[in-house]
């Protein structure tokens, strides 16, 4: 039932497409005849569904309602709407809270690690913890994810161990990958998340293929693409929602709107309404969201997987957060951004806090564990590091195996 009324709020109260429709005065979709009936009043064009005007209008891109923002807690961890709550257990709810703490703890230890040299790059996920771990527990863990770069909490969620992410940082013998990709560009077949790319937005497209190939096979299952707002921009993106719109693709399109493309603002990037205007231009189910909000990002890619799966149709989420964080360690954010401006939002809309907050509310998180699980972790961290450092790098042949059917002489 929860599901249901998440469902009905989602893509009927909010009226993702719906409300574009009726402020406008036109229709999104595309006809599915191409010989329609006759009727005089309505135009017969192929590829829209509309109506006739008899008085000119120009239509200004601020002359319909925007997008809401959907939210489940309000920043204190209290529940809006009791109907909205996902009644999830405490303990599925503490496994939330706890992963976000370990990836919180991880970003701090690494980042600090790269600052002393022990490994080369990193990038941190502080403040946008909320919409990587509560999206990572909607989804089916057979469910595959094409990540942009900023999705550690993701795989993290799936069960890909403390090790293995710094191992993979450092680059050893250990890491799945041979060492063969920079920091941070994860990768795991066994936990379905296939292995990142630095170029920016190629991941969509080809999450578009994969989702199309599962709608083949029939087997239940769909795809999500992570991306920034920035990436958004990129060719790569607009072909990818037409084509997963043209050939109804079981595909979420997940947004990180974090405010900044690297050193560009948003406002610099778009006059349209985000980055869920783009949805109903090409025929995609939309929705905005809280991304500070772990239940709210939590409801809505619930609901989208269930709409995409059972729809054979993609869906664009927009989950409006902040990055409190660099970009990466070769950035440094106070050349175009405040550092009051990044304390006000710490401190304003903390995913971390907000998700403890509500924990607490419901009697099943103290300070006494926060104490504790804080404490184990930097641990846990730390040994990983220290362990991960002595060993081996990978035999430098190792650069030429899985690359070729047959080695050639000249390499073997």
């Amino acid at each position: 039932m929860a599901l249901q009324r998440c469902t009905k709020h989602l893509f009927n109260n909010v009226r993702v497409c719906t409300s574009l429709i009726q402020s406008m005065k036109m229709c999104s979709g595309g006809s599915t005849s191409v010989n329609p009936k006759p009727d005089a009043d309505t135009p017969i064009f192929p590829g829209v569904q509309s109506q006739w005007a008899e008085s000119l209008e120009l239509i200004h891109p601020h002359s319909y309602n925007k997008f809401p923002v959907y939210r489940v807690m309000d920043r204190n961890g209290c529940i809006l709407n009791p109907s909205e709550e996902p009644q999830l257990e405490s303990e599925f709810v503490e496994r939330m809270y706890r992963t976000m703490i370990l990836l919180n703890t991880m970003d701090t230890v690494l980042y600090e690690s790269q600052r002393q040299g022990r490994i080369s790059f990193y990038m941190t996920t502080f403040g946008e913890e909320a919409t990587l771990i509560g999206s990572a527990a909607a989804l089916a863990y057979n469910d595959l994810v094409y990540a942009q770069y900023r999705e550690t909490g993701v795989l993290l969620w799936r069960g890909f161990s403390v090790d293995q992410f710094v191992s993979q940082c450092f680059g050893n013998c250990e890491d799945e990958g041979k060492g063969r990709q920079m920091p941070v560009h994860y990768g795991s077949k066994n936990h379905h998340f296939v292995t990142i790319s630095s170029p920016l937005t190629t991941q969509l497209p080809q999450a578009v293929g994969s989702a199309y190939a599962y709608k083949l096979a029939n087997n239940g299952r769909c795809v999500i693409a992570y991306f920034g707002e920035g990436a958004a921009s990129e060719g790569d993106a607009h072909a990818a929602f037409n084509f997963a719109a043209t050939l109804n693709c079981p595909v979420i399109f997940f947004c990180r709107n974090n405010g900044y493309a690297i050193s560009t603002p948003t406002h610099e990037q778009y006059r349209g309404d985000g980055i869920a205007g783009h949805g109903p231009g090409y025929g995609i189910t939309t929705v905005r969201v809280d991304g500070n909000d772990t239940l709210a990002v939590y409801q809505v890619t619930k609901a989208s997987r269930e709409y995409a799966v059972k729809e054979n149709r993609p869906v664009l989420i927009e989950a409006m957060t902040y990055r409190l964080g660099h970009h990466s360690t070769s950035d440094d954010s106070s050349a175009y951004r405040s550092l009051a401006e990044v304390k006000e939002w710490g401190s304003l809309d903390s995913p971390i806090s907000r998700l403890r907050q509500y924990l607490a509310l419901k009697g099943w998180w103290d300070d006494a564990k926060e104490r504790s699980w804080k404490e184990e972790t930097r641990k846990m961290v730390v040994n990983s590091l220290t362990r991960a450092e002595k060993v081996l790098k990978p035999d430098w042949k190792e650069m030429f195996h899985d690359v070729y059917y047959d080695m050639p002489a000249q390499l073997s």
